[in-house]
């Protein structure tokens, strides 16, 4: 039934001009903005096509699972640029992070995973396969 639609997700934030800062000059993503007022929205253009919605909501409460995922050639080199850029990693607990905040995984899972938070506490994550 659905197996054909272009499916897209979203997520909210408390900040629409916040997240715009953060996803377009932190993260370098292709961020465009549309509506007016209370209606004003972002779309995020991901790598493949991929979009994602992004909306002000003045009750948000941040997603308590990683939401994004940026799978990347060289995760030491852009957890160096994220942190250069002002970005946090979050550590959990029950993780073995090394010194950089970089989680070293096996089983089938990618090989390595850090996460950080956008402004508005949504978790993000970039991870390394095998």
């Amino acid at each position: 039934m659905l197996g054909q639609s272009q499916a897209f997700s979203g997520f909210s934030v408390d900040d629409l001009d916040e997240a715009r800062r953060f996803y377009g000059e932190t993260l370098g993503l292709q961020v465009e903005e549309t509506g007016e007022g209370e209606m004003r929205m972002l779309t995020l253009r991901l790598g493949g096509g991929t979009q994602v919605f992004v909306y002000p909501k003045p009750t948000h409460t941040p997603a308590t699972f990683t939401i994004l995922n940026f799978p990347v050639d060289d995760i030491e080199a852009v957890v160096d640029e994220l942190q250069r850029r002002g970005v946090s990693l979050t550590r959990y607990p029950g993780f073995e992070h090394d010194e950089k905040g970089i989680v070293r995984v096996g089983n089938g899972g990618p090989a390595a995973i850090a996460w950080f938070t956008d402004p508005a506490g949504n978790v993000l994550a970039v991870l390394q396969e095998h």
